[in-house]
């Protein structure tokens, strides 16, 4: 047998027959590495370190930031909604009028559903503070709400001038004439 595996070249032979023995390679560890613990000293050691509940007033405090995140989430989205305002110009497009449209309906589907809004942040503790914030909130939705009177005013949509309102006018009625009603 070893007069036919000597035709062959050695890494067939390597192939056919692994290495009885693999060579075993240690390196050391990286600095700053701790070895890992054993499933005992991990469990002892999450035991040790649970974190501890925080008081009520804790919780309170944490709801109330978290409130004020939400009240204000309009106002962060108002400068991207005016550059989209600016961007689509001032012709009826539908780009436009979708984007007016979004304008609109947000603010007033957020203050009809401010209660469920905020319901996550009620408790005992911060009933009255959340007060000032659901304000804030409404405050910040008519921004919105706002800036989508100023586009449609900005699309010629308002009817802010005189000739807007020339259906309802009524005829002028002259108290003296220059000339009689018979040459006219």
């Amino acid at each position: 047998m070893s007069a036919q595996t000597s035709s062959y070249p050695q890494w067939v032979i390597d192939l056919k027959e692994p290495p009885t023995t693999k060579p075993k390679i240690t390196l050391a560890d990286p600095p700053g590495y701790t070895a890992s613990l054993t499933r005992k000293d991990r469990a002892a050691s999450s035991k040790q370190s649970m974190r501890k509940q925080p008081t009520p007033e804790e919780m309170d405090t944490l709801k109330m930031k978290k409130a004020w995140e939400v009240a204000i989430a309009p106002a962060k989205q108002l400068p991207m909604s005016a550059i989209g305002m600016y961007m689509t110009g001032n012709t009826l497009q539908i780009f436009s009028i979708f984007m007016v449209f979004t304008l609109f309906k947000t603010p007033i589907l957020a203050a009809l559903n401010i209660q469920k809004t905020f319901a996550s942040f009620e408790a005992p503790g911060t009933a009255n503070r959340l007060i000032a914030v659901k304000i804030v909130y409404l405050l910040t939705n008519a921004l919105s709400l706002g800036l989508g009177i100023w586009k449609v005013n900005a699309m010629g949509l308002l009817p802010t001038t005189r000739s807007d309102w020339l259906a309802w006018e009524a005829e002028r009625t002259w108290s003296e004439r220059a000339v009689p009603q018979e040459w006219l």
